[in-house]
């Protein structure tokens, strides 16, 4: 039996050409590789799942590789790309500062970094997590960090940035990773799917673009477990059934009941809502987020903030023309109320229904 191998290590870049919605970063990295001005120290800062770690990769084989493209993209065909390739580089070391984040560890670094590579110009040194060091671990570092062998290059990556003391940053060039886009995520879905031979509904991309928060591994894994889930043919149906989301629906149907002020019927949505296992606190906030993209639907100017696409889209705007944006805005600042009051309640239920009562009855009050 072949060996599965989950969809973000086997679509992981290995080019800077193939790195998702961080181009600014990758031009960068390029053309320092082609002026030859590549500086002792590197920090690669961001959210999770952008692709820090994965540039790091790409940099360091870059940077070794003896047959650069014309692009300035490594070869993958020399000696320094394949070992890379196959993971036996010696030139390339990657350690967790979460589990070597003592002096001692520190003290093993500074004695290896001072070895030259056996084959290519640099040693390059990644260094994941890095916040996770200690006080007397950054301070052990210092003087390696500044002055080090002409050899080695350091490249330090982490998600919490602020906890890095100011010492260590000012010895470094920093590189903020942008969250990636849902348009660039559910782009990216679609070449994978198409890959892997998946039938896939465009708007159930777009959910899991959503639910991944801007990043790429976690878009990635979601998609695996729903190809577990429903095989090679995807429906948007069978995405939120299986990511627990509450259907549009349900949102569409809600506010064209508000409009008409059908109070029964609102209370009757939400009974249905909770019958299906959803909490309230999560209705809650996915009706403030769905009033929110009525209203950005309101404008043609603002309409690109809308992260939806395909039918859907068709729907908010049909659903903007007939909500007027007084109501629209009355209504977000109640139903962001009861967000906020939600944890201290200690009925949540009623707390809801009030809210959603009082939202079916703003136009009946102008009325």
């Amino acid at each position: 039996m072949e060996n599965f191998i989950v969809s973000a290590r086997k679509y992981r870049p290995d080019t800077f050409e193939t790195v998702v919605a961080q181009a600014s970063i990758t031009s960068t990295l390029k053309n320092a590789i082609k002026s030859n001005q590549l500086a002792h120290a590197y920090l690669f800062c961001g959210p999770r799942g952008v692709g820090k770690t994965t540039c790091a990769r790409i940099f360091a084989k870059t940077i070794n590789c003896t047959n650069l493209t014309t692009e300035n993209e490594a070869c993958n065909k020399c000696e320094s790309c394949t070992s890379f390739n196959s993971s036996r580089s010696f030139n390339i070391h990657e350690l967790d500062a979460a589990s070597n984040n003592s002096v001692d560890d520190i003290r093993n670094l500074t004695d290896q970094v001072r070895i030259p590579p056996q084959v290519g110009k640099y040693s390059v040194y990644i260094i994941d997590e890095v916040h996770m060091l200690s006080a007397q671990a950054f301070n052990a570092f210092l003087k390696t960090l500044e002055e080090p062998p002409n050899h080695a290059i350091f490249i330090l990556a982490t998600t919490e940035k602020h906890k890095i003391i100011p010492t260590i940053l000012s010895r470094c060039q920093i590189f903020d990773f942008n969250r990636i886009g849902v348009a660039d995520i559910t782009s990216h879905l679609e070449f994978v799917a198409k890959s892997e031979s998946v039938e896939v509904e465009s708007e159930g991309l777009n959910i899991i673009a959503q639910k991944a928060d801007g990043a790429m591994r976690d878009a990635l894994s979601i998609f695996d477990q729903i190809v577990s889930f429903s095989g090679k043919s995807i429906t948007y149906k069978d995405v939120i059934t299986n990511l627990n989301v509450l259907d549009y629906d349900y949102y569409f149907k809600l506010v064209d009941q508000f409009l008409k002020n059908d109070v029964t019927q609102v209370m009757i949505t939400f009974n249905d809502i909770l019958v299906h296992g959803f909490d309230g606190h999560h209705f809650i906030t996915g009706l403030s987020s769905h009033l929110r993209d009525v209203l950005v639907c309101k404008d043609t100017a603002t309409i690109q903030l809308l992260e939806v696409g395909g039918e859907i889209k068709e729907k908010y705007k049909k659903q903007a023309l007939a909500a007027d944006s007084s109501f629209l805005l009355d209504a977000l600042l109640i139903s962001n109320e009861c967000d906020n009051q939600y944890k201290l309640s200690q009925n949540k239920r009623l707390l809801i229904e009030l809210a959603i009562i009082r939202i079916a009855q703003l136009t009946l009050k102008k009325k």
